[in-house]
């Protein structure tokens, strides 16, 4: 694919995304904060996209689907979120492109549907230290948490919390003992921890593992205020629509990874490769009700 055929299809991805965020807010579905400027945004996410690479080092811009691609786009301005803020990232799997929330980007919605929000944080509890919370409502209060330098070390870690404190002076913690933090990494891209549950020496989650904890506690209890808000939001239809959309595609390549490992086992001699080009398939519609929030897609225009 030339870069000029790659600058058209980037021109009609960003325009179709473009007229679709200002039909919404065109229909008072959307307001943008002051500082929050879409078109830099999309500026901004592909830049970023033109040096993303699928696992088979091959631009995703040419491998995954211009639909895909939109729909990344359009979550990540709808959300507020920008790249450069480092809010978020995309991800493909196979040749579909998803966005994923950073801790940064998991802070920043929260706080946008739920303005009450003063602050939200996290933090590591290590052997040694005094902690305590209760369980109210369901939630976990922290109301007690004294530290030692000395204990501080990551072979010490034995827990980490992420807390959201209200204008009101009410706080609610998300608590996430090491072993449980390990698991969640396990479900990771990258893999840091092997299956015996050990983090992988030299790994980000090596170097930096309180961060890392916390960061982990952070979007688990960013999480609850996202899913727990009203879906009269167009913001909260789409930050609710990202882990499902994630899981699918996560399990789709698990599938497509084992359908083209099966195929090591047969004689491949007479097989024909296929045509290097991309070819976009429009993904079969099911019907649902329009309240869905999974139904809100980008139409396919000219040229796109």
């Amino acid at each position: 694919m030339s870069k000029n055929q790659v600058a058209i299809i980037e021109k009609n991805i960003v325009d179709n995304v473009t007229n679709r965020v200002r039909e919404f807010q065109r229909n008072g579905e959307l307001v943008f904060p002051e500082n929050y400027i879409p078109e830099n945004a999309l500026k901004s996410a592909y830049l970023m996209l033109q040096e993303t690479q699928d696992k088979d080092k091959k631009p995703v811009l040419q491998t995954c689907t211009k639909p895909s691609i939109a729909n990344a786009l359009l979550s990540m301005v709808v959300q507020g979120l920008n790249p450069e803020k480092k809010q978020c990232y995309f991800i493909p799997y196979g040749n579909k492109l998803v966005l994923h929330r950073s801790y940064f980007g998991a802070m920043h919605v929260a706080k946008t549907v739920d303005p009450n929000i003063q602050d939200i944080y996290g933090m590591t509890v290590y052997e040694g230290d005094e902690f305590e919370y209760e369980i109210k409502h369901g939630k976990y209060v922290v109301t007690l948490h004294k530290q030692k330098l000395q204990n501080i070390h990551k072979d010490k870690i034995v827990a980490a919390y992420g807390t959201i404190l209200y204008k009101d002076g009410r706080e609610i913690s998300e608590v996430l003992t090491i072993d449980q933090i390990k698991q969640a990494w396990k479900q990771s891209a990258m893999k840091p921890v092997d299956e015996k549950g050990n983090i992988k020496a030299g790994s980000t989650h090596d170097k930096f593992t309180a961060d890392m904890a916390e960061k982990t506690a952070i979007n688990k209890v960013c999480k609850y205020v996202i899913n727990s808000s009203s879906d009269t939001s167009i913001v909260v239809q789409f930050a609710k629509k990202l882990d499902s959309e994630i899981a699918e595609a996560e399990t789709q390549a698990i599938i497509e990874e084992n359908a083209n490992q099966e195929l090591l086992d047969f004689d491949t001699e007479d097989v024909i490769e296929a045509d290097a080009e991309v070819v976009d398939v429009e993904p079969i519609k099911e019907d649902k009700p329009k309240k869905e929030p999974e139904q809100i897609i980008i139409d396919e225009g000219p040229g796109y």
